[in-house]
């Protein structure tokens, strides 16, 4: 079976501090693939791993059946691998059409044209307003980023990694830092991704994991201490243990 994403014994260390040890995980295709631990137990730094913004000291990273350990960031996001992260990477000065429209041409080798309104950029326009209304910026698109509400800016970054078209999505904890009041918004796009897209959730919030994921495998220490179903971890006494502070 091709895996639509797969690490075997990938193993990260910083000096003689193992950050993690050996990890091997099979992401099916289409999966709602959740990635959960404790502070401190590795999960960014796999992350930060599987996109090439760290290099592994020994292991590998499959995309798709095809190894792609040591191909740079901007290689792997051609091959269909994209990321959100923790704190929002975003131009504050561009609004989301902008943001949007960039991404696109990016993706289709033509950055340097994104600002132009041509006849025969219609297309990347037009692409950039449905992404836009998919992800409910109609009423912000022509705003810049900086004065957006963090709900808001949150989805554009997601936005922006859909703009992509990629195979596998990592979503390092989408709806860290929104305001309860924009929380329900960021939430419903998450689980609303499209199904052809393979998705991989880092987030603590174990409503919005248990609402999304079908499979998960939970980090502790920098290793893979548990896996399976939604039911099979929530009732896992060990994982209650480690991870929701039970007593086991």
């Amino acid at each position: 079976m091709t895996f639509a994403l797969e690490t075997r014994n990938l193993t990260k260390r910083f000096g003689g501090f193992v950050v993690t040890s050996d990890v091997s995980l099979k992401i099916a295709q289409g999966a709602r693939h959740a990635l959960i631990g404790p502070n401190g137990a590795g999960k960014t730094t796999i992350i930060n791993l599987l996109t090439g913004v760290l290099t592994a000291d020994s292991g590998q990273v499959l995309l798709g059946g095809e190894e792609i350990t040591t191909l740079p960031a901007h290689k792997r996001v051609g091959r269909g691998l994209t990321r959100t992260f923790q704190i929002n990477q975003l131009f504050g000065d561009f609004t989301p059409l902008e943001s949007v429209m960039l991404a696109i041409s990016e993706r289709e080798g033509r950055g340097r044209l994104a600002w132009q309104a041509l006849p025969s950029e219609r297309k990347i326009i037009d692409e950039a307003a449905a992404i836009i209304e998919r992800f409910r910026l109609a009423d912000v698109m022509g705003s810049p980023t900086t004065l957006l509400p963090y709900g808001k800016q949150r989805l554009l970054e997601i936005a922006l990694a859909i703009a992509a078209k990629p195979r596998v999505l990592l979503l390092d904890e989408p709806a860290a830092g929104v305001p309860e009041e924009e929380r329900h918004e960021v939430l419903a796009l998450v689980r609303e991704l499209p199904a052809d897209v393979t998705v991989v959730l880092i987030e603590h919030d174990m409503d919005l994991v248990f609402s999304f994921a079908d499979r998960i495998s939970v980090l502790a220490a920098g290793a893979l201490f548990a896996e399976g179903t939604v039911a099979e971890i929530s009732k896992n006494p060990q994982v209650k243990a480690i991870y929701l502070g039970e007593d086991a």
